[in-house]
């Protein structure tokens, strides 16, 4: 299989949201309001489909940026850059490039890839490599990421590896990584990354099916996951791609992170996205929660934008958000639409997306603010 972020910023109703990965304000990443109006206009490249993180050392933040594709979007296109944003400096620098510890057939770029943060230090999942016969293999390498330093630290490598996941951060310990696509199938794994101990574990399996480009946040204790792309098997022809519009609520155990009992939730509008923006955000005033997703598309694509059925994908400009204690949605919309995003940040009350596609799948490296 052939699978597959221009900075965006999408302000919300208060500019008092935070990314939550803990139970109170204090553990949650939340950025002064002041950096906003100043932040540079472009990536130093375009890239779309790259893993990004954002950490806080000795009270400064940075925006990270880590592989992806470059804006040809062909095979050689495929790369291992990274970027960090100085919030402080208002300054991109190119860094270290993210390591592999076994090049694949000779190759060290990779797509697909996700990143997130604990406390100081980022760490960057996976992806898969680009053949020029399209060949694709799915990356098992794990890396602690440390900014002041520009250091790679290699961890232990995940169990069954995964790209088009998701990676999500809970009680600045531990990194859930839910389902995803290993070499030539979806898997519906819930792998336990233990940060303390550099140790793995397997939580309560994906409830869905098991699907590649999904999207997901967490708060506190609640995950939610929507949509993707999962595989339909047929009597005498071969498998196909099919999106899977559905999205599932997960309530994880406080005295066991293995322990996560999912159920279902209504779908925000009855029609699947594929690699959407998502995070988890608390109000700070009111102490409302919610997951937010943002972007994506309705036609699942190759890496290049292309659809799997042969027709271009286009961007969506829906912002879909789901309160966790009202269980209901609330859709509004961009003025810009984008795709293949592998996560959302945070920055001075608006929400932030490092790279994607535009408009023609056009690779962007503009920043937008909203």
């Amino acid at each position: 299989m052939t699978k597959n972020t221009l900075i965006k910023f999408i302000r919300l109703n208060s500019l008092f949201f935070c990314i939550s990965c803990a139970a109170n304000a204090e553990q949650h990443n939340i950025l002064p309001i002041t950096h906003a109006a100043a932040l540079t206009t472009e990536l130093p490249e375009p890239v779309s489909n790259n893993a990004v993180a954002q950490v806080k050392v000795n009270n400064h933040w940075y925006l990270l940026s880590f592989s992806g594709l470059g804006q040809m979007k062909g095979y050689q296109d495929v790369h291992n850059h990274s970027y960090v944003y100085d919030v402080s400096k208002n300054k991109w620098q190119k860094k270290s490039a993210v390591p592999i510890q076994e090049p694949i057939n000779g190759l060290t770029g990779r797509l697909a890839s996700v990143a997130t943060a604990i406390k100081e230090v980022a760490y960057v999942f996976g992806g898969y490599t680009v053949a020029k016969d399209h060949s694709e293999v799915s990356v098992p390498d794990v890396y602690a990421y440390h900014v002041l330093e520009d250091k790679y630290q290699a961890l232990a490598p995940m169990p069954v590896p995964v790209d088009d996941s998701i990676a999500l951060p809970y009680k600045d310990r531990y990194i859930y990584l839910i389902s995803g696509w290993h070499n030539d199938g979806n898997v519906n794994l819930v792998q336990l990354y233990d940060t303390k101990t550099n140790q793995w574990q397997q939580a309560s399996p994906f409830p869905g099916k098991a699907v590649f480009g999904h999207a997901g946040g967490i708060v506190d204790n609640n995950v939610l996951v929507c949509d993707g792309v999962g595989i339909d098997v047929h009597l005498k022809k071969r498998r196909s791609y099919a999106a899977q519009t559905a999205c599932y609520r997960g309530e994880i155990n406080p005295q066991n992170p293995a322990i996560i009992s999912w159920y279902k939730v209504d779908h925000p509008t009855g029609e699947s996205r594929y690699r959407m923006a998502a995070t988890g955000l608390v109000n700070v005033t009111t102490n409302s929660k919610e997951i937010v997703f943002i972007g994506g598309s309705n036609n699942p694509y190759n890496y290049n934008g292309i659809g799997y059925n042969g027709e271009p994908s286009t961007a969506s400009n829906e912002i879909w958000r789901y309160g966790l204690d009202s269980h209901k949605w609330t859709i509004t919309y961009s003025k810009n639409a984008t795709m293949d995003h592998r996560g959302l940040l945070q920055l001075d009350g608006q929400l932030v997306t490092l790279g994607g596609m535009g408009e023609n799948q056009t690779v962007l490296k503009e920043i937008n603010h909203y």
